[in-house]
């Protein structure tokens, strides 16, 4: 069976475009190393500190929010190693796909909360400390510590029981 010519062009200017998408891609992702003059220096390019690795099933007790101490308030975070994060947001339990990434990045995708109603106060600081966790793109270990950075403020938590 033969092709049309038009067929044949049309496959053509899309395997030229991949190309082209492939090779920028690959330029930008260069960009960074070859404009800190690490392979001008013939040597590869090094991060400042060594890949931190993320405490997989560990416990934790939320201590800070965005600088307001969490008191009055157990929530909880788990993030076990099947990269999911569970626990308990003062009012409700909650569920919800937690990535660890390279470069201590975080990533959390839509949250599953129970329905569990609770005064207003509870109800607020559970639906602040989501919407946080929701945004969370960074972490870190500090003196013992897990801090999610987020872009309501950092989310402080201590290791639980």
């Amino acid at each position: 069976m033969r092709l049309p010519l038009c067929r044949i062009r049309g496959l053509d200017q899309l395997n030229t475009q991949l190309r082209l998408g492939l090779a920028a891609a690959i330029a930008l992702s260069l960009a960074p190393a070859v404009s800190s003059g690490a392979f001008a220096q013939g040597r590869p390019p090094t991060s400042a500190q060594p890949e931190k690795n993320f405490p997989f099933d560990a416990s934790w007790t939320l201590l800070q929010a965005g600088g307001k101490q969490a008191s009055g308030y157990r929530i909880t975070l788990k993030v076990d190693s099947n990269l999911r994060g569970t626990g308990f947001s003062g009012c409700n339990n909650f569920s919800a796909a937690a990535y660890p990434l390279r470069q201590q990045g975080f990533a959390v995708g839509p949250i599953a909360v129970t329905k569990k109603a609770c005064d207003s106060g509870a109800m607020g600081f559970e639906r602040s400390f989501l919407l946080a966790l929701r945004s969370a793109k960074q972490w870190d270990l500090v003196q013992g510590r897990l801090v999610l950075k987020t872009g309501q403020g950092d989310l402080t938590f201590e290791r639980g029981i």
